[in-house]
């Protein structure tokens, strides 16, 4: 039979595996418009909004601004990040962090399909 400080025990040491599992987040970056000359980028936002900026949606394994600062410094960067990423949009996304990688993958594409419907001109990768 188990005593009651060995079943807490064990539900402590389970509910610090799981805070540890859940360390990816979804971010965003607010774009220089000037993103919107690349032909690239605009043919990928036919519906956009231009009272609306333009973002970059990623997902990663580390804090949202550490993973901004690796774009900057071309570290694993996607090209409009680095060249045209201004500043993280908290805002859009720390409601959702941080979570298991499977639903860091999939709320990515979802949140960057939710913002390009509202109008935003979007880049995933």
């Amino acid at each position: 039979m188990i005593t009651a400080d060995e079943f807490f025990a064990a539900k402590r040491q389970k509910q610090q595996k799981k805070t540890v599992a859940h360390h990816h987040n979804v971010y965003v970056i607010e774009l220089d418009p000037k993103v919107l000359k690349d032909r690239k980028f605009r043919a990928a936002n036919p519906l956009h909004d231009p009272a609306k900026p333009c973002l970059y949606v990623g997902s990663t394994g580390l804090s949202p601004y550490e993973r901004f600062l690796n774009h900057k410094d071309g570290y694993k960067s996607n090209r409009y990040a680095e060249k045209f990423g201004l500043h993280l949009r908290p805002d859009l996304f720390t409601v959702y962090n941080p979570m298991p990688y499977e639903a860091a993958i999939e709320l990515e594409k979802e949140l960057a399909d939710g913002l390009r419907e509202e109008g935003y001109a979007i880049w995933q990768a």
